[in-house]
């Protein structure tokens, strides 16, 4: 499952990263996202109605929905049981590798340093998140990753936003960015479903997939 689901990642190109405060709004951002062409979304576990959404847009067939910010195991299996297609983590910790594969579940961990990836690398895994990304050195760094690592793709959160994003998306071992500046806190809260759609449009418009 987890190079398939690599793969429409990295078709997508960009992962909005989705903190949701109230679970009503779910469906209609997800709707707004659709709209625009945005397909992949992560919702973070970063308050109470995180879970609850998750199980609304896992349902939607048009949807890969993710789960972001997970830290331990029980959020892993209880957001496989709600659907989650893949995880992401702040940091790399063997025990959610683990229990990731024995869900089969795509796992996407973040790394910051060198002996991260080669923990990641140790791991059986190819597709890493960089974070946080801009403040590790933004594409400088990640393209003097490729030397040692070539064989690794990383996917950069933090800071991440649409006039940085190509640069990013430029480098060889860079296969999609995550970014909230498509969904900011801001617009969610006052119901700006339509400025999320046009902003999430430009983005798919600008980053489209090129040869690199």
């Amino acid at each position: 499952m987890e190079k398939s689901i690599i793969e429409v990642i990295a078709r997508n190109r960009v992962i909005p990263v989705i903190t949701l405060n109230c679970v009503e709004d779910a469906q209609p951002l997800a709707n707004a996202l659709k709209d625009a062409g945005m397909n992949v979304l992560e919702i973070t576990l970063r308050t109470k109605s995180a879970m609850d959404a998750l199980a609304i847009l896992a349902q939607d067939p048009e949807l890969l929905v993710g789960v972001g910010s997970v830290t331990n195991i029980d959020q892993l299996e209880k957001a496989r049981s709600l659907g989650a297609k893949f995880a992401v983590s702040p940091g790399i910790r063997s025990n959610l590798v683990v229990a990731a594969r024995e869900l089969d579940l795509t796992y996407i961990p973040g790394v910051a340093t060198a002996s991260e990836i080669m923990l990641g690398i140790d791991s059986g895994l190819s597709t890493l998140k960089f974070f946080p990304s801009e403040t590790l050195g933004g594409v400088p760094a990640l393209s003097a990753l490729s030397a040692p690592f070539p064989d690794v793709t990383f996917i950069p959160t933090g800071g991440i936003k649409l006039e940085n994003a190509g640069n990013y998306l430029s480098l060889r071992n860079v296969i999609a960015v995550g970014g909230s500046w498509m969904v900011a806190s801001d617009l969610i809260a006052r119901s700006d479903f339509h400025g999320i759609s046009l902003l999430a449009a430009d983005a798919m418009k600008q980053l489209a997939v090129q040869d690199k």
